[in-house]
């Protein structure tokens, strides 16, 4: 009856199989599983989000010391996930499995993810959803494709389609998630796999669609700049100028993820005990410093609304640095895009105590691109993906503040699975 059951499903799917020979358009039959692709993935992004913000809210009562035990609590329960339901791994496994593994993600390490990831977030660890989301939705678009049999090219492309509605749903940004999920993929070939341009396109068309359905999302920039017009033709140079900035303090926190990456291995503990161990030190941050607690979706409005001095801003940014690369190497689940967006804003703060003649906006969005380009190598999407999200109308500056990070980066890429070649498989 099983086997009976999948060929039904495969005769019915069939049709998905190109364009009929009387159809005058582009449009394809492929676009319809697009779509539904990204309908599903901007539903699971919904529910996810949902959750988050509930556990969130019930979580936040915790203040004061008693975010300590809270968050190494929320470490050992999540490490006892891992290590009990499986690892559902990082980013970089994410990368390598799209390119090395013929576009397979593999879902059954799914519920490890989506609940580890919900108590880290929501508890209030520096790193965001946008991790956990990527590897629900692409597995998701995997497991599509293998169900109709697809191979090659076309299953990979399912696969950075169902990323792709992720990160859009996530962003509230179409194109820019689009990019990024093709970007992410290799340190300097953005179209490396070109032929998943149009399907990611569709998928987060339709995944953005249904998701601010779900939430209730109120579509716009959801970080508030100051207005911002092009005083002098040398806002650029000063734009590369901010970026050198944050491209150092980029290297900065590769350099610090190394150090506690290689420190964490070296104690051989099991996965929880590292998460516990985790909870307790971003615990005791977030007790000095509130604003390094949870991944920066809302903290960094509150950032830039507040009235802080430049000694509380230079040590906001050393510790969420910290906090970041603790929650990174220690076990803990998620993504840290956000994060680094919310540290890019702080050092522009910092920068326009010493610069107050200077665009405050100018400095932020500069330094916001030029460190996450510096981690991540997304030089287009992050472009993109700033503009929407604060809604700053001169993609330019962004532009060269983003290639600035991309040139001046670590040779070796902070997601290692990114410079491997076809050959090293």
């Amino acid at each position: 009856m099983e086997v009976k059951g999948k060929r039904k499903l495969l005769d019915k799917v069939s049709i998905l199989e190109g364009a009929s020979p009387s159809n005058p358009f582009v449009f394809s039959r492929m676009f319809l599983l697009w779509a539904f692709l990204g309908l599903v993935g901007g539903l699971i992004a919904g529910i996810y989000w949902i959750t988050l913000e509930f556990l969130t809210h019930q979580l936040s009562a915790f203040q004061g010391w008693q975010v300590i035990p809270l968050m190494a609590g929320a470490g050992l329960l999540a490490g006892l996930i891992i290590h009990f339901i499986g690892d559902p791994g990082e980013i970089q496994l994410i990368v390598n499995n799209i390119r090395f593994n013929k576009g397979k993600l593999d879902p059954k390490n799914n519920p490890s993810m989506i609940l580890s990831s919900l108590l880290c977030v929501a508890s209030g660890g520096s790193l965001g959803p946008e991790a956990p989301l990527v590897q629900v939705t692409g597995s998701t678009g995997s497991w599509l494709g293998k169900m109709l049999r697809l191979k090659g090219e076309e299953l990979r492309s399912l696969s950075i389609a169902g990323m792709a509605s992720g990160f859009t749903a996530l962003f509230g940004a179409p194109l820019g998630g689009s990019l990024f999920s093709l970007e992410i993929l290799h340190h300097k070939h953005v179209v490396e796999h070109y032929q998943a341009i149009i399907p990611a396109f569709v998928a987060s068309c339709f995944s953005y669609v249904i998701f601010a359905f779900v939430v209730h999302l109120g579509f716009g920039p959801i970080w508030d700049l100051p207005a911002y017009e092009i005083a002098d033709k040398f806002d650029f140079a000063l734009a590369v100028f901010f970026a050198l900035f944050a491209t150092a303090l980029g290297w900065g926190f590769i350099f610090l993820t190394k150090l506690f990456k290689t420190a964490f291995q070296k104690t051989a503990f099991p996965i929880y005990i590292n998460t516990l161990l985790g909870g307790i030190i971003l615990g005791v941050i977030a007790y000095y410093f509130p604003l390094t607690r949870y991944f920066g979706h809302e903290q960094t409005n509150h950032l830039l609304e507040g009235q802080h001095t430049l000694v509380f801003l230079v040590l906001l940014l050393l510790f969420k640095v910290l906090a970041i690369s603790v929650t990174v190497t220690s076990g803990w689940r998620g993504g840290f895009i956000i994060p680094l967006f919310f540290t890019g804003a702080t050092l522009g703060l910092i920068i326009h105590h010493f610069m107050p003649e200077v665009s405050i906006s100018l400095a932020v969005i500069s330094c916001m691109a030029a460190i996450n380009v510096c981690v991540t190598r997304t030089p287009l999407s992050t472009t993109i993906l700033l503009a929407t999200l604060t809604g700053f109308s001169y993609f330019i500056p962004i532009l060269f503040a983003s290639l600035t990070g991309y040139f001046l980066a670590p040779k070796e890429p902070f997601i290692a699975s990114q410079l491997k070649e076809e050959s090293g498989k």
